[in-house]
């Protein structure tokens, strides 16, 4: 039985990612790590300094792990306030992992890349899997190198890395961690709220984007993938749907006339500008099954529900 640990477990996606596990993993097989002192969930926890592969790779031994799920980085938004903070994070750990897999010390690693390794020269309508990446921020060109790396490990080494190029990531649990899309989870705090959204982006720029739930699904079905079924050795193109501010908006004032947006664009909509309008995902759909749940509606009506819980 595989013994897994999650580096980055607190964050947007590991928190759901964490909680899925727990269900399907013994509570002795499953390890939590990241830079706060303790987990909000119940599981173990251990303090690992991602950075550190001596520190990496004696907890990873002490805990006999055979299964990493990387997910420690800095986002696109705020990796522009830091870019050298932000490579040293986001490439020297990943680093870490890419030699405890080709010692064999790890059996298998997933590692989330993201459409940020999309650029303006890249195709803007159903952005194939192979077209040309330019990316403009340093959290793209950070993952499009380790794309590039974790093809590299799997090619040279036999490595077993996995990866998927997420399109902006929508979730009710944790609070945005300074991404271009962060607007797609903001808007829903303020219409609980009842406060005026100021959104960073124009009303039309469209992107795709994503629901948590399909996130983990997406992890979980290609991490159960036989190796031998997995043609893309970089990262697997996926998307759920793509909408723009404006269509949120409009879904939200529908439910309450009250609610108002504003739109002053700041420096993230050059960002949003390079990225694509929309993914076409056929060689995850054909490897490994990647079908979507949840379509733009279906997740309008699934954050309100889950905000009115909380």
């Amino acid at each position: 039985m595989s013994r897994v640990l999650i580096i980055g477990s607190e964050g947007q996606i590991g928190t759901q990612l964490s909680l899925a596990l727990s269900k399907i993993i013994d509570f002795d097989n499953l390890f939590l790590s990241d830079i706060c002192d303790q987990s909000k969930t119940d599981l173990k926890y251990l303090r690992v300094d991602a950075l550190s592969y001596d520190d990496l790779k004696k907890n990873i031994l002490d805990n006999d792990i055979t299964e990493v799920y990387h997910l420690a980085a800095i986002l696109s938004a705020k990796g522009e306030k830091d870019p050298m903070r932000t490579w040293d994070l986001n490439m020297n750990s990943l680093f870490n992992i890419l030699n405890l897999a080709k010692e064999k010390i790890i059996k298998k690693v997933f590692w989330p890349s993201s459409i940020a390794v999309f650029g303006d020269n890249s195709s803007k309508n159903n952005t194939p899997q192979f077209t040309d990446k330019e990316p403009i921020t340093v959290y793209g060109i950070s993952k499009l190198s380790g794309e590039n790396w974790c093809k590299y490990y799997n090619e040279r080494y036999d490595t077993d890395i996995r990866s998927i190029r997420f399109p902006g990531v929508i979730s009710y649990d944790t609070p945005p961690g300074g991404g271009t899309t962060d607007y797609a989870v903001d808007i829903f705090h303020s219409f609980k709220s009842g406060k005026i959204y100021n959104c960073f982006l124009k009303e039309d720029t469209t992107l795709p984007m994503i629901y948590i739930d399909d996130v983990i699904n997406s992890i979980i079905k290609l991490m159960k993938t036989p190796k031998d079924n997995l043609r893309i050795k970089s990262s697997y193109n996926i998307s759920g749907f793509s909408m723009s501010p404006k269509m949120i908006a409009e879904e939200l004032i529908n439910i309450n006339k009250e609610f108002k947006v504003e739109y002053n664009s700041d420096f993230r909509q050059k960002i949003a500008d390079s990225w694509p309008n929309s993914i076409k995902d056929k060689y995850a759909r054909e490897d490994w099954g990647w079908k979507e749940n949840f379509d733009f509606k279906k997740t309008v009506n699934e954050m309100i529900t889950k905000l009115n819980m909380k």
